[in-house]
């Protein structure tokens, strides 16, 4: 889910956002940014612990199950918190900035649409 705030704030003038829509975002910036870290933080640490259960040979599959569900519900848990951002994020644009912001939004920040293929990646052939 890119960072749409952010490209919002640093896009500004090409969006025409007013000063009173600039100090508006910025907290909904910081607050996803504040987010973001922490959202990485758990998961990393989950992820470790995950790794800590499957240290043996014979692991606990019940633990294992129960974490990898744990993990899963920190990504649920972030996406939707930045779903709410991101909504908030919205209604402080008029219909003509939120225009202006799909056409600026990277490709890679928007959600692809059904049947989409992501570009193949480009590898470097040894010579």
């Amino acid at each position: 889910m890119g960072d749409m705030a952010g490209m919002c704030i640093e896009h500004a003038d090409m969006m025409g956002l007013t000063d009173d829509q600039i100090m508006k975002m910025k907290p909904i910036h910081r607050e996803m940014q504040k987010k973001q870290a922490r959202f990485k933080a758990d998961q990393r640490i989950a992820e470790i612990e995950l790794m800590e259960i499957m240290d043996v040979k014979d692991f606990d599959l019940e633990k294992a199950n129960s974490q990898v569900k744990k993990i899963a519900e920190i990504k649920t848990a972030h996406q939707l918190e930045m779903l709410k951002a991101m909504k908030e994020m919205r209604t402080i644009l008029t219909d003509e900035q939120f225009k202006k912001m799909k056409k600026i939004m990277p490709m890679k920040m928007m959600p692809m649409k059904a049947g989409e293929k992501k570009p193949a990646k480009k590898t470097m052939k040894k010579q």
